[in-house]
């Protein structure tokens, strides 16, 4: 047992059922900062059962516990909710922080290994008003180990939280199999998807009147989606796996021509289903993890044919037609199911599926990377945690259409994780029938990240298109902030209503509900991006001071110039709905 700082109790193995010798000692020791590791090791293989590692933190000023994709819920859990917090290489990441008000730091606990499956609790027991912090491991180990290390990083300083989750995941960056990825100017600039307004139903004259358009707008690059490889639109996977570009007679052709408009050109995939219509199901009959999947078979990665044959997939895509990205979708399918086999005698190569899937990812990464080192690699929630940094370089708010604030939510709680990989935005779409200034909103909430919109451009209101051309604009003279390490997402438990970002004296923040937003004085620009329906915007302002303001509506009309003269304390100051408020000394 070892001692914890601000703890009631010693960090401790509360089960270990394995008949194999463990050691749990600290290996880093800072004020409210610590590291434990923990080995186990045996002479022979054997099979793993469960082993929880076990402390206790007082449940003083906690006001909620922030997970990787939580979304709207970062509620305190009681110790009688029985579901922990799951992580592998495809799912989440394994981290969970206690925060006070004020956005401060209660306790930040992490682990080091991101490829196998952990749980990990936070659970308040009413008994004693104590927060019960778990790691347990080992609960879907099917296979025979040897050896095992995790390192668990416990931190407690009274700092914001945002910042304990920034340092977790440097501190991820220093393990040797969780480097990250090289990340692309690309996958900084806005980007145009086929999805929301597409579907399967892809036109490809109506596809690049749609690109030049974007172009026009600021768009750097568009993700071809589903339904270029079949010209079946039932919106299911029946035919995937084959990945023949059956939609278009010259599919090449095409992303040559979208490639002449001046944009960049990714293509979808769905990695792990193989259809039951495709060539591709015949051929790897019995290497499926499952067959029964709602909505394909999924392809089992530890047969080093399966691998050979996805990694070749891209590898020819890549160089037939020059493409400059991927959007690999599905990854969190790879995954034990029921009837899955442990058995290597039936030619697998390894028995971890994660392990497989660590295997496949790089190989497919540092392939691409020989024929593009400048390719992009999407990948999105939940498979964004710091394994999967390793093979992509763009990671993106799991699907909400409509859903503004679940947008805002999800780029959040991603780029606090993210370290220097670009942080994109679930595509944007709304109904065309929208006023400007609510179309406005659903663009407005994803300025802190990449923006990605889908939305039929040839036929929206002419309002609808002067307001993403001003915003897109917008975004790209000021990506730099925006998209800096200096985020600041306020009130976790309130869906983040103010976010912030500040470089070179520049502070850009983001106000989402009727809160006030803070300014010292000491800025020399300031930007408000009033992302409400409300025209008036309480500012707090530390001293008194003098700013030249100008205030936008969302298609970028300048509303109003004039001398603004801040008082200390509360200011009331009118901003158009939906617009950008700028202040400069």
């Amino acid at each position: 047992m070892i001692k914890l700082f601000n703890a009631t109790q010693n960090i401790a193995v509360r089960q270990n059922p394995n008949p194999v010798k463990s050691r749990l000692y600290q290996i880093v020791e800072e004020e409210n900062l610590s590291v434990y590791r923990f080995n186990l090791f045996h002479e022979t293989e054997f099979i793993p059962k469960p082993i929880i590692l076990e402390w206790k933190f007082p449940a003083i000023g906690v006001i909620g516990v922030w997970k990787p994709t939580a979304d709207f819920s970062k509620r305190i859990e009681a110790d009688w909710e029985l579901e922990n917090h799951e992580s592998r290489i495809s799912i989440d990441a394994p981290v969970l922080a206690l925060f006070r008000a004020n956005d401060e730091n209660a306790l930040c606990f992490s682990c080091s290994n991101a490829i196998n499956r952990i749980e990990m609790g936070a659970k308040y027991r009413e008994e004693d008003n104590t927060f019960y912090c778990q790691v347990i491991l080992f609960t879907e180990c099917k296979y025979p180990i040897k050896d095992f290390t995790i390192d668990i990083r416990i931190d407690s300083r009274k700092i914001p939280f945002f910042k304990a989750l920034r340092d977790t995941s440097a501190w991820w960056e220093t393990y040797d199999n969780l480097k990250p990825a090289h990340v692309p100017e690309i996958t900084r600039q806005p980007l145009y998807s086929t999805w929301y307004q597409f579907h399967q139903d892809l036109d490809e004259q109506l596809l690049l009147e749609e690109c030049t358009i974007a172009k026009k707008m600021g768009f750097e690059a568009i993700i071809i989606d589903d339904g270029w490889q079949t010209k079946d639109n039932n919106r299911g996977y029946d035919y995937t796996g084959d990945w023949r570009p059956e939609h278009f007679d010259d599919f090449g052709g095409l992303v040559r021509k979208i490639q002449d408009i001046g944009l960049k050109v990714g293509v979808w995939y769905s990695v792990p289903f193989c259809g039951t219509k495709s060539e591709a199901y015949k051929r790897f009959r019995g290497k499926f993890l499952t067959e029964n999947h709602r909505w394909a078979p999924v392809f089992d990665p530890r047969f080093p044919e399966v691998r050979e044959y996805l990694v070749n997939t891209y590898v020819q895509a890549a160089k037939d037609w020059n493409l400059d990205g991927f959007k690999l979708d599905f990854i969190d399918d790879f995954k034990s199911y029921p009837e899955t086999s442990f058995d290597l005698s039936d030619g697998k190569d390894l028995l971890s599926i994660n392990a497989a899937v660590d295997v496949l990812l790089t190989q497919v990464h540092n392939e691409l990377q020989k024929i593009n080192p400048e390719i992009f690699i999407e990948f999105r929630q939940k498979y964004t945690g710091p394994a999967m940094r390793k093979y992509g370089n763009m990671l993106r708010a799991f699907d909400c259409p409509g859903d503004y604030i679940m947008n805002r939510v999800r780029i959040s709680d991603i780029k606090m994780l993210a370290g220097n990989t670009a942080v994109h935005a679930d595509m944007v779409t709304w109904n065309h029938q929208e006023s400007v200034e609510i179309a406005a909103l659903h663009y407005m909430n994803t300025l802190f990240g990449v923006p990605q919109i889908s939305v039929m451009l040839t036929n929206i209101p002419e309002a609808h298109v002067q307001m993403i051309a001003f915003l897109t604009q917008y975004w790209k003279q000021n990506a730099e902030t925006l998209l800096s390490e200096t985020f600041h997402p306020k009130s976790p438990s309130e869906n983040y209503p103010v976010l912030c970002a500040e470089t070179g004296g520049k502070k850009i923040i983001g106000l989402y509900s009727d809160h006030m937003v803070t300014v010292t004085g000491n800025e020399k620009e300031v930007d408000i991006l009033n992302a409400r329906l409300n025209e008036k915007v309480v500012v707090l302002s530390k001293v008194s001071t003098v700013y030249s303001s100008i205030a936008f509506d969302c298609c970028g009309n300048v509303v109003r110039e004039s001398t603004l003269e801040l008082h200390k304390g509360c200011n009331f100051i009118a901003s158009p709905k939906s617009g950008i408020l700028q202040l400069r000394k």
